[in-house]
């Protein structure tokens, strides 16, 4: 379904942009009728049923994904700065890129998320027998008017598409996670349908940016004559780990 090779997601590209834009419009349109439905639905599942979905919302959380990286691109940036010219000082320097890219791609989609969160001020479903679900409040507003898009199914598909670039046998799983993630976020009530598609949007556009920037500074990832993004690997970290197995066997 993805060649996550390709700049864009599903054939996107600079030509065919506007007719993706309206297709996205519609659906959210469309989206909009069945928005109460489902959610009420969901929230009013058996609270056995409901129970799992609030241990995988948690995957959404950025903490977890930003803070480790930011803590791991600061001490690779140190090393690199004491460390020699050698195999070790390449080592830190991948080490900084993959955290780098990391923080990158999952913080800046979760900032531009939190931004248009206020900017629309949607109200969530626990507002709903007050006010409806078509209540907004933008701009200045706390975070009951904090619903549209999701933030959690934004984080969690930005870092579906982070592990994919890099290790595509493994996107399938996280793209798993980051849809049941999104799908959470309706049962446990604090978010419309309509919300985690905008999350997903914003997730998936906002890490293929930053892969599409890494790519051009050839950080990373490099751009192939045939319109192509690849990843361009970990070559001193995969010669560190050969070189430890091997002391680990003799």
């Amino acid at each position: 379904m993805f060649d996550l090779t390709k700049p864009w997601p599903l054939g996107l590209n600079r030509q065919n942009w506007p007719g993706y834009l309206n297709v996205v419009l519609v659906t959210l349109f469309i989206l909009l009728f069945v928005d109460v439905w489902v959610s009420q639905s969901m929230i009013a599942m058996p609270a056995v049923w409901r129970a799992p979905f609030f241990f995988i919302t948690n995957f959404g959380l950025s903490d977890w994904i930003l803070i480790p990286t930011l803590i791991a691109f600061i001490i690779a940036a140190l090393a690199y700065l004491a460390l020699k010219p050698g195999l070790m000082r390449r080592a830190a320097y991948e080490i900084r890129m993959i955290a780098g890219f990391v923080f990158l791609a999952v913080g800046a989609p979760g900032l531009v998320a939190n931004l248009l969160k206020r900017f629309f001020g949607r109200g969530r479903p626990a507002l709903f027998d007050d006010v409806g679900a078509f209540d907004f409040q933008r701009i200045l507003n706390d975070w009951t008017y904090q619903s549209f898009p999701s933030g959690h199914s934004t984080t969690a598909l930005a870092f579906a598409f982070v592990v994919g670039f890099m290790a595509p046998r493994f996107f399938g799983l996280f793209l798993l996670i980051g849809v049941m993630t999104g799908i959470s976020r309706i049962a446990v009530g604090d978010h419309y349908p309509t919300d985690v598609l905008g999350g997903f949007i914003v997730g998936t556009m906002g890490a293929y940016l930053v892969r599409n920037y890494f790519a051009r500074q050839r950080w990373l990832f490099a751009n192939t004559p045939d319109g192509r993004v690849r990843f361009r690997g970990l070559p001193a970290l995969s010669r560190l780990w050969r070189n430890w197995r091997q002391r680990a066997r003799a």
